[in-house]
C-alpha cells in the first residue's frame, strides 16, 4: 500500500538490510482478507449485494472517521478531492457492488482466483495508457493467465458471458486496478492509512442511497447476519489494511509483494472452512495457471518495475 524504499542488497549486514518479515500483521493481512469472500457468500443469505455493501462500509466509515480524529492525519488538499472521489467511487463503491453482485453465483474460491488477475490488468492499462513496456514474457504471462482465467470462469454459473457472476468478478478486478493506479499519488503524499481511510469514508456515503435498505434487511434479521457485517467492516477492511501498511513499512514494496500470492490458497483454505466449499479440480488448474501467469508477469515480464508493481488487493 505504501510506496517504501527498496531494502539494500548487502549479504554481511542482514538484519540491517533486511529487517525481520512481521510475521503476524502478514498472517492477519491475508487471513483478513481471504475471510472476506467466504464472508461475503454467507452474508448475501441475509442481505442483498448493494445494501450488503452499503452496511459494510457505513460501519468501516465510522471506525475510520474515529482512526482520522484521534490520530489527525494531514486533510486532503482541495487539488486532490478529485483523485479521492475517483478511488472511493471506484475502488470501494463500484468494487464491491460488482464484486458482491458476482458472488452470488461464483464460488468464494473462484472469485478469489478471478481478482488475482487484477495485477496483469494495472500491468495492461499501464502499457495502454502511461506508455509503459513488457517484455515478451511479459505478454507471455498475460496470455497464460487469461487462459486460466477463461478455465476459471467456464465452471462458474453462465460462463464468461456479459452478465454473469465471473463477469461482474472480472469487472471488480478491473476496478481494482483502476484504483491501484489513481491511489499511487494520494498514498505518496498522505501515506497509505490516511488514504485509505479518506476512500473508505468517501465510498461509503456514495453507496448512502442503499444504506436504509441494509438496516431494513438488518432489523429483520438474525443476530448472525449483524456478526458477518461487523466481520466484513472490522477485518478486511480496516484490520487487514492497517496490518498489510505495517508489512510493506517494515520489509518494503518489493519483498512483501510476494506474500500477496498466499492470498488465494488462503480464500480456498477459509471457504473450506467456513462454508465447506469444495474447489474443483478446473479451479485449481485454473487457478495455478493464472498465478503462474502474474508471477511470470511480476518477474520476467517487467521492463520498468513501475508499470507492473503488484499491489495490494481489494475486498
Amino acid at each position: 500500500m505504501d510506496a517504501q524504499p527498496a531494502p539494500a542488497s548487502s549479504v554481511h549486514s542482514l538484519p540491517a538490510s533486511h529487517p525481520p518479515v512481521p510475521v503476524f500483521a502478514a498472517a492477519l493481512a491475508i487471513l483478513s482478507w481471504a475471510s472476506a469472500y467466504p464472508v461475503v457468500r454467507l452474508a448475501l443469505q441475509v442481505l442483498p449485494p448493494i445494501p450488503l455493501a452499503a452496511a459494510r462500509y457505513a460501519l468501516a466509515a465510522v471506525i475510520a472517521l474515529v482512526w482520522v480524529g484521534w490520530t489527525r492525519p494531514r486533510l486532503p488538499r482541495v487539488q486532490d478531492l478529485p483523485r479521492f472521489v475517483v478511488c472511493g467511487a471506484i475502488g470501494i463503491s463500484l468494487y464491491n457492488i460488482l464484486f458482491n453482485l458476482g458472488e452470488q453465483t461464483v464460488s468464494a474460491g473462484a472469485a478469489s482466483l478471478l481478482i488475482s488477475f487484477s495485477p496483469l490488468i494495472a500491468a495492461l492499462l499501464a502499457v495502454g495508457v502511461m506508455g509503459e513496456r513488457l517484455s515478451v514474457w511479459g505478454w507471455v504471462g498475460s496470455l497464460v493467465s487469461f487462459c486460466g482465467v477463461v478455465l476459471v470462469a467456464q465452471g462458474q454459473p453462465g460462463g464468461l458471458t456479459f452478465g454473469s457472476g465471473a463477469a461482474d468478478v472480472l469487472g471488480a478486478a478491473f476496478s481494482a486496478a483502476v484504483y491501484n493506479a489513481v491511489q499511487k499519488k494520494l498514498v505518496a503524499v498522505y501515506g497509505a492509512l490516511a488514504t485509505t481511510a479518506y476512500v473508505l469514508i468517501i465510498g461509503a456515503v456514495l453507496l448512502i442511497p442503499w444504506l436504509p435498505q441494509a438496516v431494513h434487511s438488518l432489523q429483520t434479521a438474525p443476530v448472525t447476519g449483524w456478526i458477518l457485517v461487523v466481520q466484513l467492516a472490522v477485518f478486511p477492511a480496516i484490520l487487514g489494511y492497517a496490518a498489510w501498511a505495517h508489512v510493506v513499512g517494515r520489509i518494503g514494496v518489493a519483498r512483501s509483494s510476494g506474500f500477496i500470492y498466499l492470498l488465494s490458497p488462503a480464500t480456498l483454505l477459509l471457504a473450506f472452512l467456513i462454508t465447506a466449499e469444495v474447489p474443483s479440480l478446473r479451479m485449481l488448474v485454473g487457478g495455478t495457471i493464472i498465478l503462474a501467469g502474474v508471477g511470470l508477469m511480476n518477474t520476467l515480464g517487467r521492463i520498468r518495475l513501475q508499470a507492473v508493481q503488484q499491489k495490494t488487493p481489494e475486498v
